[in-house]
């Protein structure tokens, strides 16, 4: 006689539902990638621990199926480091996120004439992941998967603006502080300075800062998946002070917009 279903056992860490209705080791698996990236991408067992509240015996199994999968590859040191395999996740999610974001920059570029751009923060860098151009004969192209240091762009100080001070720096130092033009700011303290102003106004701009003759102005996306910043970019003729009083509230509205339906479409699964 096979076993009756009363007297069958699955392994309780596979299978038990977490809270939200899931699987709990799938959950427990992703908030380690997470807090894996959040520490910079290299961590061992016993921080994961601390951080996460679990027991090491249940982390070294996950980490043991994420190692198999791909998705953590262990150092010679014992320690464990985000695997090559989520790469090919994140710039699909990128291009997805981008496709998702064009319909918001449309409106960006209908009522504001000037070509609008998503961007997200990726390492040190910042890259281009969506653009709907301006109808003007004059406009600003920056080609899709384009990456910029952060130090010279409206969207850079935007998704840097509530980094804390020390971790600022030590980006700074890592990619140097090269001047695109006799306007970029070019002192880690000129740069601070820069991203206090952001937190108090709430937005950020890039005056001929990046390249001379144009001038952007950039929000976040409010409860992004991942740190994201929106911007209208034009001539310095037409993106004058007196539009951007204009534009500021148009592009925190369309950020708001958005941010809702990212968090729609990832809660409608």
């Amino acid at each position: 006689m096979p076993p009756s279903a009363e007297h069958t056992t699955t392994p309780q860490a596979a299978t038990a539902p977490a809270a939200s209705g899931g699987v709990q080791s799938l959950e427990r698996a992703f908030d380690l990638l997470e807090r894996m990236a959040d520490a910079g991408g290299e961590v061992g067992l016993s921080e994961l621990s601390a951080a996460s509240g679990l027991p090491l015996p249940t982390i070294h199994r996950l980490m043991r199926t994420l190692v198999s999968c791909g998705y953590v590859r262990q150092q010679p040191n014992r320690r464990y480091a985000l695997g090559p395999r989520l790469i090919r996740l994140g710039e699909s999610a990128a291009r997805l996120l981008g496709t998702w974001a064009r319909p918001y920059l449309a409106r960006l570029v209908e009522e504001t004439g000037e070509t609008a751009n998503m961007a997200l923060l990726d390492g040190d860098e910042v890259v281009y992941v969506a653009q709907v151009p301006s109808r003007h004969s004059m406009r600003m192209f920056t080609e899709v998967g384009r990456r910029v240091l952060p130090h010279s762009t409206g969207v850079g100080k935007v998704l840097l603006a509530h980094t804390p001070d020390d971790q600022v720096r030590a980006l700074l130092g890592r990619t140097g502080m090269p001047a695109a033009t006799e306007k970029t700011i070019t002192t880690p303290e000129g740069f601070l300075d820069a991203l206090a102003q952001v937190r108090e106004a709430g937005y950020a701009t890039d005056d001929n800062e990046q390249e001379i003759g144009v001038r952007c102005i950039a929000v976040s996306v409010p409860d992004s998946p991942t740190s994201a910043a929106i911007s209208i970019s034009g001539p310095a003729g037409r993106v004058t002070d007196a539009a951007t009083d204009k534009f500021v509230p148009l592009l925190h509205e369309v950020a708001a917009d958005l941010s809702a339906a990212l968090a729609s479409s990832a809660g409608g699964q």
